[in-house]
């Protein structure tokens, strides 16, 4: 202690060098001495020496684990450095010894957040104003995840609270602009977007919500120079590609619109929407009969919007890493809990608990205790929503058709309209060969899952529906373009069935 005293003398005397020599000696010969490592970690912090001071509060933590200025420190560190998921470690860690820390719930949120976990950060920022109402930081981040799970209004009035505390916060005006956006008031959200503008000239997003409202108010040639200056800064924003393309359009200036809607869906078919721009504009030249394909494309696009959920990804996303963590640690009640209470503070039924932990166990490739859940579901609430469905898609999986059937047709008696088991259970009839319930089924279920819409396209085919057949390989051309062998098997059956252009056409350029 004596020596720990001089050197803590020396660092508040401005000897850093010799103090932190000092604290390096006592380190070495006593390295489980917490003070000592504090010392270092905070002269190496002090001297820029990030990653050896964030090494020495470490060991500092592994001899006194629970010591909370050294969990806060460690949170700081991982934060800083975009380790999210061992900043909430820590920051957890922390709360569970100074639970009313405000600041700390204020990181929680913030990492919670960069985790796309925004379920758990709004819930992290509603304990924090609780306990500090009054700072405008907690304030503005309060309104900003308001605003981005729905509460738009609501987000607004905290953002504007805010705003009258400290005007000058960082990005501010971006954030009410945005949330006058989600309220539909394009005027406001205009004038705060461009002042956010003013401020962030070369900002992608910013000056993209001011095009976007701009695009909303029909000033196109506005909308238009906005979304031009932000695809001047990211070569690669099809958001805004696409914005110009609608600009165009609307401007009256019908070729370059064609180019730039073709140009988007070369990067991406699956952009219906520019379908539609390109239809009206090749309407626009009077190519009637392209424009006419188009539209009708566009339809179809519109129709099928919907991605059936896989095994293990349905209900809340903010509690599924943490409830597959506690899965492997046989903490099955925790894991349950986990499903509970979401954000806004509603509890999902013990009932659907069972079902989304059973699916996570499923997909975990635990089909005895997935299986054991989901009855469980049944027994508990026998309307459940999807416990039926989970079981199905696992027999489909093991060629049970028998019972597959059956279980998509009981989710299908307590929900009519209940889309993955209506996709379920046309995949089960193709798998059956009953092509006209097979692509009824499909064609309602609405999916644009690509192993599906080739069941659906191969149904037409066998039906003798050349057209649907052909329209339906277009949709499925444009969501497969990241899975090749999907591709070639969409090519191979075209060719089966006589569309040998078609084949090549969609295998060499979607969008022509």
């Amino acid at each position: 202690m004596t020596e720990l005293n001089r050197a803590m003398s020396m660092a508040e005397n401005g000897q850093t060098s010799q103090a932190l020599s000092l604290a390096n000696t006592l380190v070495e010969e006593h390295p489980d001495f917490v003070p000592a490592l504090k010392l270092q970690g905070a002269l190496l912090e002090q001297a820029g020496r990030a990653p050896e001071a964030e090494h020495a509060y470490a060991m500092a933590l592994k001899a006194l684990p629970g010591d909370s200025e050294l969990l806060f420190k460690l949170a700081s560190f991982r934060l800083a450095a975009g380790d999210n998921d061992q900043a909430v470690a820590f920051l957890l860690r922390y709360l569970r010894v100074r639970p009313k820390d405000w600041e700390a719930l204020f990181y929680l949120a913030q990492a919670y957040h960069l985790k796309g976990q925004d379920d758990l950060a709004l819930k992290a920022i509603r304990e924090c104003v609780k306990i500090n109402p009054a700072e405008a930081h907690v304030q503005q981040v309060y309104g900003e995840l308001l605003s981005n799970s729905g509460e738009s209004q609501l987000g607004l009035e905290w953002l504007l609270k805010a705003k009258q505390i400290d005007p000058a916060l960082e990005r501010l005006d971006f954030d009410i602009g945005l949330a006058y956006y989600y309220n539909m008031d394009f005027a406001k959200a205009a004038s705060y977007s461009a002042r956010a503008v003013e401020k962030e000239p070369n900002d992608v997003e910013t000056l993209k919500l001011l095009a976007s409202t701009q695009e909303r108010l029909a000033h196109w040639q506005q909308s238009q120079s906005a979304f031009e200056r932000a695809l001047a800064i990211e070569g690669s924003d099809l958001d805004a590609l696409q914005g110009i393309a609608h600009c165009e359009l609307e401007l009256r200036n019908f070729q370059p619109a064609i180019d730039t809607s073709r140009k988007v869906l070369k990067l991406d078919p699956s952009r219906s929407v520019a379908h539609y721009y390109l239809s009206r504009a090749l309407t626009g030249i009077g190519k009637t009969e392209e424009a006419q394909a188009e539209v009708e494309l566009y339809r179809k696009m519109q129709q099928m919007n919907i991605v059936l959920p896989a095994l293990g990804t349905e209900g809340g996303e903010a509690a599924w890493d943490r409830a597959r963590e506690l899965l492997r640690e046989n903490r099955e009640d925790d894991a349950l809990r986990q499903f509970q209470e979401n954000s806004k503070g509603t509890v999902e039924t013990e009932g659907d608990s069972c079902v989304l932990v059973g699916s996570l166990y499923l997909s975990m490739g635990d089909e005895k205790d997935g299986l054991r859940l989901l009855h469980r579901a049944l027994e508990i609430e026998p309307t459940v929503r999807g416990a039926h469905t989970y079981l199905a898609e696992d027999a489909l999986e093991n060629n049970d058709l028998t019972t597959a059937e059956k279980e998509f047709e009981a989710e299908l008696a307590n929900d009519p309209n209940y889309l993955p088991a209506m996709a379920g259970l046309g995949e089960e009839r193709y798998v059956q060969g009953r092509w006209m319930d097979a692509a009824d089924l499909l064609a309602k279920s609405r999916t644009r899952s690509p192993r599906l819409l080739y069941m659906l396209c191969d149904s037409y085919f066998h039906l003798g529906k050349v057209r649907d057949a052909e329209l339906t390989a277009k949709v499925l051309a444009a969501y497969a373009q990241n899975t090749p062998e999907v591709m070639d098997e969409l090519v191979d059956l075209l060719k089966r069935n006589g569309e040998p252009a078609l084949a090549l056409q969609l295998s060499g350029n979607p969008t022509h």
